[in-house]
């Protein structure tokens, strides 16, 4: 017989069926462990509007901690007085200093020679000298009429008194019989024609004596008017010598030796280097918190010095404010115009006040949520913002310590209620 493989078969034994049933068990168990623990994720992806990832944003824990309100920047050394001297008339101008001169307070600078000035000068004179002529004048006329008046007073009186003389003895004669009653009575007649004689000589010496005190003192105001104009023009004249106003350096020169210039024109300015400050620019968002006297530092050459904010310029130039700050004891003597150095000033300070980390929230919102970190998800939240300084933020509302907020690239959020962060 030829020789086949069917010895070689042989049947192989079959797996139970409990064994496969424990198998799919055993499966199923698996995917619903690992179900649940995908289950929280799930839950934020469903309940979420969109999700980003942590490696895009900053977060910042919200903490109770001092706030120091601030602004620092780098200022300037400015004099605080620098002075421009003007020329107060027309006229050619001889310098007596150079640029960079030291001068002290009251020291010649320049001359400005003004014939135009000095002539009228010279007409005013002679006018006060005329007008003090006519009232010396008005003077002589007076005690001349003066006395012309008094003399008609006393003749008025004298003849008064002889007319009253007459009438008593043309009385006693008619009482005796040796005149005629007709005597009497024209004796009487001039007596009365006397008396208003001497009324009106006495009326008229009153008034004409009034009249000429009058005249006599509008010509000595008269004169002391001009007295006034000539002292001005003194004045002026004597401003034709420009003279240093403090104690300091000269600064620039406006002007050539000898150049004519116009009334009110610029000669040159002095630097008062006794009293600096140091200006510096603020942004415009902080120059409303800054006003006078508040407190400030200033650094420079390794060393510190308590400062005053002055002045606060009301001007804004290219969004920024000019601010001046005032030594607060005397001025570093070591230090020079123009030069450089770290100022800092202080706007508030206060202990125990709940803040965040300042970061592009506060701008892309202005102050009204932010995103808390819950669980994984970002929660829109509304909140309540105070001062600001240049790393934090004043929290008064919305916001416990110890939570974790978005601080930036919450932009990515596009203002969604919730976001879900992933890894």
């Amino acid at each position: 017989m030829i020789r086949d493989t069917a010895a070689q078969d042989s049947p192989l034994p079959t797996r139970p069926r409990q064994l496969r049933r424990w198998g799919f068990i055993i499966a199923a168990v698996i995917a619903l462990a690992a179900l649940l623990m995908a289950l929280p994720t799930l839950q934020q992806a469903l309940s979420s509007n969109s999700s980003v990832s942590a490696t895009r944003l900053v977060f910042a824990d919200v903490e109770r901690s001092a706030f120091v309100r601030d602004i620092a920047a780098e200022g300037k050394v400015v004099a605080a007085g620098s002075p421009t001297l003007f020329a107060p008339s027309a006229g050619a101008v001889t310098l007596q200093v150079h640029a960079g001169d030291s001068v002290s307070k009251g020291q010649l600078l320049a001359t400005i020679e003004s014939p135009e000035l000095a002539a009228k000068l010279a007409q005013e004179l002679s006018n006060a000298d005329a007008m003090k002529a006519d009232a010396l004048r008005a003077e002589v006329d007076a005690r001349q009429q003066r006395a012309a008046l008094q003399s008609a007073f006393d003749n008025a009186r004298i003849d008064k008194t002889t007319a009253e003389n007459d009438l008593a003895r043309q009385q006693k004669a008619f009482e005796a019989g040796a005149v005629a009653g007709m005597q009497v009575e024209r004796a009487r007649d001039t007596l009365a024609k006397a008396g208003i004689a001497l009324a009106q000589a006495s009326a008229g010496l009153t008034l004409k004596d009034d009249s000429l005190k009058f005249d006599v003192q509008a010509k000595q105001l008269a004169h002391a008017r001009q007295l006034l104009q000539v002292q001005e023009l003194q004045r002026q004249v004597a401003g034709l010598a420009v003279r240093s106003p403090v104690d300091g350096q000269v600064g620039q020169l406006f002007v050539a030796e000898h150049a004519n210039v116009a009334k009110d024109a610029q000669l040159l300015s002095v630097v008062d280097l006794s009293a600096l400050e140091v200006q510096m620019q603020v942004a415009e968002s902080f120059a409303r918190d800054l006003v006078p006297g508040m407190p400030g530092e200033i650094t420079g050459n390794g060393k510190s010095w308590p400062a005053r904010i002055s002045t606060v310029s009301p001007e804004v130039v290219n969004n920024e404010v000019a601010a001046r700050l005032r030594f607060a004891g005397d001025t570093p003597g070591q230090l020079r115009q123009n030069q450089r150095l770290s100022v800092r000033v202080l706007l508030d300070q206060r202990a125990d006040v709940l803040t965040v980390r300042r970061g592009s929230f506060v701008d892309e919102s202005g102050g009204a949520y932010a995103y808390v970190l819950r669980d994984g998800l970002a929660v829109k939240t509304a909140i309540r913002t105070g001062a600001r300084s240049i790393d934090k933020v004043e929290i008064l509302a919305g916001l416990q310590p110890g939570e974790r907020i978005v601080i930036s690239g919450a932009e990515s959020f596009h203002g969604a209620a919730q976001v879900a962060v992933g890894r």
